[in-house]
């Protein structure tokens, strides 16, 4: 085994826990979306639905999050 094969070993093990540690935030994100939504429902039932179409559209942007650690995985391996 040379130095290159175990170079590229080492950053894409490391690639892999970056990710997984990038996607610890959107997590936490859309549990604080969702929680949130729940919270405002039950104040407020008869807002319901639009309160649900917010937290569709919160959660997609917190997602994009986790899509682009993904990408940026992908990139650097």
């Amino acid at each position: 085994m040379d130095a290159t094969t175990v170079l590229a070993e080492i950053n894409g093990n490391i690639a892999t826990v970056g990710y997984g540690l990038a996607a610890i935030g959107p997590g936490i994100g859309i549990g604080i979306v969702v929680g949130k939504t729940v919270e405002g429902v039950a104040r407020q039932p008869e807002l319901a639905g639009r309160l649900q179409v917010l937290m569709y559209i919160g959660i997609a942007f917190t997602e994009a999050l986790a899509f682009i650690g993904i990408a940026t995985y992908f990139f650097m391996v």
